[in-house]
């Protein structure tokens, strides 16, 4: 994977690829294809498949306050580390030499878990390393970004290897990856030169946190979450994830979120908050685990109605309900369009207002034919 600009990760051929191999790379790559299968007893057009639905923090106050919401993917890790149903982790932390940018990391303790805990708005690629893992010693767990998820699934259906190694699939809801480039317009807005940066989070240490820039003479500087995300980073976002259908992980065993508060307008809150997750089992096996951590007092979880979920990610349930129309305008434009299946789009579409449906669908057909998408 090469960084190309203004600053995203790019598959680059290292060497003849045999059509055998292409097939393999089409089947399994997210950019091409999507397909959720579940035997779930429920899957909403929105939120997806789903054994259990609910809100939930780690007991862990701090690993809690260093996590972006309730530290509950934190805290299951520590707790599939701790019974021996992984030896191992794979998960994205920090790039200690790119402080605003990230790398993939092994991690095999509590410690391990805690210094990787926090979201990460800047490019990884963690399946790069698939091969490395799966000859490693030992089961282990996987967390990544809904299309990672979804990559390693279909890439499980050719690869036996994968299913015996890796017994957990982890996520996390995603609005989609912004550009390195708008990672350093966050720093430009702090008024710090890259070069005096020595750490950078993007959230957590509360929730939701600040982006918050630790230069090496030990000084801070940060941002509201709601100013680096909301002014500077969704600006960012690559085009593939504003046609993505799954972003809410539904490949996933296990997908959280932020389980944000309302204000009175209805719309989320970032005021500072004890951390708070939104929790979906999407598997058996994703709801014998988190059955494990609250009966081991790792977690506490209250059930949630499916209907609440649209007040804490009011922008998740738009772009769900759009996806067709965006769709829609790549065929007119005459652009590829990705091949999703299982993820009733039609009936994520018809709770769209049909206003705000052509409107999707116009604009995005002038924004590619204008060559702005």
């Amino acid at each position: 994977m090469a960084m190309v600009a203004p600053g995203y990760l790019r598959p680059q051929e290292s060497g003849p690829v045999s059509a055998e191999q292409d097939r393999a790379i089409a089947a399994a790559c997210p950019g091409l294809t999507v397909k959720i299968t579940t035997t779930a007893p429920i899957d909403d057009p929105l939120w997806g498949p789903a054994y259990f639905i609910g809100t939930g923090f780690a007991t862990d106050q701090r690993l809690r306050h260093q996590a972006s919401s309730g530290g509950v993917i934190s805290v299951l890790l520590v707790h599939a580390l701790e019974t021996g149903l992984v030896d191992f982790v794979v998960q994205t932390a920090a790039d200690p030499l790119v402080p605003t940018g990230n790398h993939t990391v092994v991690s095999t303790s509590y410690e391990d878990i805690f210094n990787a805990a926090g979201s990460r708005y800047a490019t990884s690629a963690p399946l790069a390393g698939l091969e490395d893992w799966l000859a490693r010693p030992g089961r282990f767990a996987f967390v990544g970004k809904p299309c990672d998820v979804s990559a390693l699934r279909a890439r499980a259906a050719a690869d036996p290897r994968i299913a015996e190694k890796v017994p957990l699939m982890l996520a996390f809801f995603c609005a989609g990856i912004p550009s390195a480039a708008g990672n350093g317009r966050i720093l430009d807005r702090l008024g710090v030169k890259r070069e005096d940066v020595a750490s950078f989070r993007y959230r957590g240490d509360g929730w939701p946190g600040f982006a918050t820039a630790t230069l090496k003479d030990g000084t801070t500087c940060r941002m509201s979450y709601a100013d680096s995300w909301g002014q500077i980073l969704s600006k960012e976002v690559q085009f593939r994830c504003k046609i993505c259908p799954d972003a809410v992980g539904g490949s996933a065993d296990i997908a959280c979120a932020d389980a944000w508060y309302g204000d009175d307008r209805g719309y989320p809150s970032f005021e500072e908050q004890d951390g708070r997750s939104l929790v979906m089992a999407r598997t058996g096996i994703g709801a014998a685990l988190l059955k494990e951590a609250r009966a081991a007092g790792r977690l506490e979880t209250t059930p949630l109605d499916i209907g609440e979920i649209i007040k804490m990610q009011p922008h998740q349930a738009r772009r769900k309900r759009q996806i067709l129309s965006r769709l829609a305008a790549m065929a007119v434009a005459g652009r590829p369009v990705p091949r999703y299946r299982g993820m009733k789009l039609w009936a994520a579409a018809a709770r769209e207002n049909p206003l705000d449906q052509a409107r999707s669908f116009v604009g995005l057909v002038r924004r590619l034919i204008q060559g702005r998408a």
